[in-house]
């Protein structure tokens, strides 16, 4: 992937874009800053309502803001589920601060099985996920739901996240040069793509999908959203290029 290595693509990138100016990442505090819920813009005003009395485990829960959301908007039982426990500790204080500590967990694996398993933000950035949609199905029940959103895929404009320093730079410039160039302001000692803070595992639509017909689910919906400039332009043969997010509903087999 990428037609710009060597030298010539290092030197590029570190003339132009000395400290990575990528896909920025979110910070702070969602809800006083009153971001619009993923939640509810992917599934729909009626998510809260509709896993009110459920027990939901949110896959890859991170610093647990989207867990404490679910908590705070009447979710029974949240269970946080991240292998950092940095992250881990992190859901417990914001926990506690917004008062929801008794509807809300967070751990490293769970005993029992859940209604729901939740996943936002995730799937680009899994080394295995196809590991991953079967551990899902270990943990939710047989006639659970599995929520999942994620995005911006690979061939997406900025489907590089930090790499994405303009449109598709993370397909014109070689994994060696990115790579190199990164190593100027990141110093954890990354070669490869996989090997950064949350990983990038070049999830396109197509392996997706792929990855979705071999998975114990069967897809009960599916929601393809465009990049809204590239509207007019969206279909089959334009989806890798201008897919910006994709929502999707599955069932256990």
């Amino acid at each position: 992937m990428g037609f710009i290595g060597g030298s010539l693509g290092y030197r590029i990138l570190k003339k132009w874009y000395p400290g990575g100016t990528g896909v920025p990442m979110p910070a702070g505090d969602p809800f006083r800053e009153k971001e619009i819920s993923k939640l509810k813009l992917y599934f729909g005003e009626s998510i809260y309502e509709e896993l009110r009395d459920k027990t939901v485990a949110d896959f890859g829960s991170g610093q647990g803001w989207q867990c404490v959301e679910l908590a705070l908007n009447g979710v029974r039982n949240v269970i946080g589920l991240d292998i950092v426990p940095a992250h881990l500790e992190s859901g417990r204080r914001l926990a506690a601060e917004y008062g929801v500590s008794g509807q809300c967990s967070f751990v490293s694996r769970v005993e029992d099985k859940v209604d729901v398993v939740l996943s936002i933000d995730a799937f680009e950035h899994f080394e295995d996920p196809a590991a991953i949609l079967r551990k899902m199905r270990d943990v939710v029940k047989d006639d659970g739901l599995v929520l999942i959103s994620f995005g911006y895929t690979w061939y997406h404009p900025l489907g590089g996240h930090l790499f994405s320093v303009f449109p598709w730079a993370h397909l014109i410039f070689t994994e060696e040069a990115l790579m190199r160039w990164r190593r100027e302001f990141k110093t954890d000692g990354a070669t490869r793509f996989g090997e950064i803070e949350g990983g990038l595992n070049q999830m396109s639509v197509a392996r997706w999908e792929r990855l979705l017909q071999e998975s114990p689910f069967e897809v009960a919906e599916a929601t393809y959203r465009p990049i809204s400039a590239a509207r007019r332009l969206y279909c089959r043969l334009t989806r890798e290029l201008f897919t910006s997010t994709m929502q999707f509903r599955l069932r256990p087999r």
